[in-house]
């Protein structure tokens, strides 16, 4: 059975490989796309019995190469979005897993995998799942209401560099180096950020990747990290440094 993973995520793709082996005793062999590109090079290059594809890659969509190229063969989608995205599957007979997925969940699909027919799959079933997730997209909190003495005022998402917790409440500190305090702990507010733009660096702090301005190595396998408008340099703690380094590796 020859394979195509596609994942852009370097943890997903180690557990995903590893469920995959478990299930058929490792008596397979697979290639591995991160992107739209080299999807699209080893679909127009190679032969494969099943796909397990994640949806967003690092240039885009799946989707956009699933619409341009005839898909012959099962495709099990793993995502980490809602049913009713996943209905649309449903009626073309492709079996999908939902992250964070187990080793039943994967042997599931394999189940499903031996009751389908290698028939082409409708493109428009991309096209109409690639809108509704541009519509999931804005389930991520793209602005915060903060109270002050002056009124109320909207902070974009989208502007803040740094989230220091500070007891129930946090510092939201923006790009431009101003602070607003916001009456909500750090647990929350981090739920319902984008986890490709930030991360939580320590149990006390978060950070948006697009204002890393520098990194630099630290004792005991952490980072400090210089961001924009922040006037203090930040740390990674050591048990999250190596996740951060594949979350920065996407």
């Amino acid at each position: 059975m020859h394979i195509l993973i596609i994942e852009d995520e370097i943890p997903a793709f180690e557990k995903l490989r590893m469920h995959i082996s478990d299930h058929l005793k490792g008596e397979f062999t697979y290639d591995w796309a991160r992107s739209i590109t080299e999807t699209h090079h080893f679909l127009e290059t190679h032969q494969y019995t099943i796909i397990f594809s994640d949806i967003k890659l690092l240039d885009g969509l799946s989707f956009e190469v699933f619409e341009k190229i005839p898909i012959t063969i099962p495709i099990v989608f793993c995502s980490a979005y809602d049913a009713y995205l996943l209905d649309a599957f449903k009626s073309n007979g492709i079996a999908y897993i939902l992250k964070p997925y187990n080793q039943e969940d994967i042997s599931q699909a394999f189940t499903k995998y031996t009751t389908l027919f290698a028939e082409p799959l409708n493109p428009q079933v991309y096209s109409d799942i690639k809108s509704s997730l541009s519509e999931g997209d804005s389930t991520y909190k793209k602005r915060f209401v903060i109270k002050s003495k002056k009124g109320l005022h909207l902070l974009e998402s989208a502007k803040i560099a740094l989230i220091h917790a500070e007891g129930d409440f946090c510092k939201l500190i923006d790009c431009e180096g101003a602070t607003h305090l916001y009456s909500q702990n750090i647990g929350n507010i981090y739920a319902t950020l984008d986890p490709h733009q930030f991360f939580r660096i320590n149990r006390s702090q978060v950070i948006q990747l697009s204002y890393i301005l520098e990194m630099e190595s630290h004792f005991k396998n952490r980072l400090l990290l210089t961001m924009k408008g922040v006037k203090e340099k930040v740390m990674t703690s050591s048990g999250t440094t190596a996740n951060f380094r594949l979350w920065l590796d996407r």
